[in-house]
């Protein structure tokens, strides 16, 4: 049964030290939360835990949601507890539809905000063993795979669920044997989501059927856990032994031997990258040399037998930035580090040029007179000639006058309509490094 010495030892479990940390706690005035909230209240008078109170007011009640955060509001300023409130108005736009998600967004924004704010290093929520039961079968419904089967995770990353292995009757009990008050929310009975309808329909009745239940789901999610940790450990093998390059910025793996894998374990390897649909996995393997897929995060090209995976560049192919010095710009941010093979500054006629000047992307049509090459060439036509690769091309800046005309590849190549000559009386350098 729940107890606080029980509580504390998950908390430990969870938490090295967690009296040297502190909390902000997610408190509904539900029957959990402010359990949550009183076994907090009681290590904090016993270990001193530290540790602030956050609730919102959605108003989708009406008197019961006032009624909710009155309950939240009285308990901690009886027992001097940090209290923030978020009160829903309409300013903050509530969706027509479902509002779960949007509900869901608000709060997890409203406590991120009192935690910076308050330098608050944990947040504690209320989640119990029958949310993680509601949460497996949500995640069977939708073919989540076994990352979803896992459910509800007890530590993810500054979010504590110290709950998540005590059942909603063990709550309860808690609850009438210490005098914890509480408020029971109505809306729960109906069926409107898919939560309720799992938890009203299903679940209720899998514990009516089996009292015991509950503790052989616990232990088949720690099992569905350790399967879960095992099958990251061999993919990560795998995907040490085909990885060629590894970066922050970029990944480059063994095409051919990836393809000898398993289905799974390509699926496995390449899910890292965001790339989690089966049939375009497939399709990586057939395409050809030049092919790119992208992913939410990533772009893939497909180089021969290597698969080069970048992180996505932002879409700022329109964007410009006007450079408002004249004599001398230091362009440093805005190129890569290049080889000493370019040069650390070009010098421009001043007379020739329109300010004020600004580097931009590449636009359809660009064209430029390569210093060094006769007649005029386009800028797609020049990344060609010089075999810059997709992700190349995506860093590269041209550097241009007022009247958009192409003053340079940044660094590549200059354009020589505006070099010096004899007749030169005022030059502009450009600094490149």
């Amino acid at each position: 049964m729940l107890s606080p010495e029980k509580f504390l030892k998950e908390l430990h479990h969870l938490l090295p030290f967690p009296e040297q940390k502190s909390f902000l706690l997610a408190v509904s005035g539900g029957v959990d939360s402010m359990v949550l909230l009183e076994l907090f209240r009681f290590h904090k008078e016993k270990y001193g835990f530290s540790f602030e109170v956050a609730h919102i007011n959605y108003g989708l009640r009406g008197t019961d949601s006032d009624a909710d955060q009155n309950l939240v509001e009285h308990f901690c300023s009886e027992h001097n507890i940090p209290f923030h409130l978020y009160k829903v108005t309409e300013k903050d736009n509530k969706p027509k539809g479902s509002i779960q998600l949007w509900a869901r967004d608000l709060r997890y924004n409203f406590f991120s905000e009192i935690m910076q704010k308050e330098s608050i290093d944990f947040l504690a929520t209320a989640h119990h063993l029958n949310d993680q039961l509601e949460t497996f079968f949500i995640n069977l419904s939708r073919g989540s795979g076994i990352n979803g089967l896992c459910g509800i995770p007890a530590k993810e990353n500054n979010i504590l669920r110290p709950l998540l292995s005590f059942t909603k009757e063990e709550i309860y009990a808690f609850a009438e044997e210490n005098g914890i008050p509480f408020r029971e929310d109505v809306s729960n009975q109906k069926n409107d989501y898919l939560r309720n309808k799992i938890r009203n329909m299903i679940t209720t009745n899998l514990l009516n059927i089996s009292p015991d239940f509950l503790q052989d789901f616990s232990k088949s999610i720690q099992i569905l856990k350790e399967t879960k940790d095992f099958i990251q450990q061999q993919t990560d093998e795998i995907l040490a032994k085909i990885t060629i390059k590894n970066s922050s910025e970029e990944s480059i793996l063994d095409k051919k031997k990836l393809s000898q894998e398993t289905e799974f374990a390509q699926f496995e390897i390449l899910r890292k990258f965001g790339f989690d649909k089966r049939k375009e996995i497939k399709k990586i393997f057939t395409a050809e040399t030049g092919k790119t897929f992208q992913s939410e995060e990533n772009i893939l090209l497909i180089n021969r037998n290597q698969l080069i995976i970048k992180k996505k560049e932002l879409n700022i192919d329109n964007e410009e930035v006007i450079l408002n010095k004249e004599v001398q710009i230091d362009l440093s941010q805005w190129t890569e580090n290049y080889t000493d093979a370019h040069p650390d500054f070009w010098i421009f006629d001043k007379d020739k040029l329109r300010f004020p000047l600004k580097i931009r992307r590449k636009q359809d049509g660009d064209f430029f007179y390569p210093k060094g090459f006769n007649g005029k060439k386009k800028i797609s036509k020049f990344f060609k000639d010089e075999k810059i690769s997709i992700f190349a091309k995506s860093k590269i800046w041209l550097l241009c006058d007022a009247e958009n005309r192409v003053m340079g590849v940044l660094p590549m190549r200059q354009d020589r309509r505006f070099l010096p000559n004899e007749e030169t009386k005022n030059t502009i350098k450009i600094k490149l490094k």
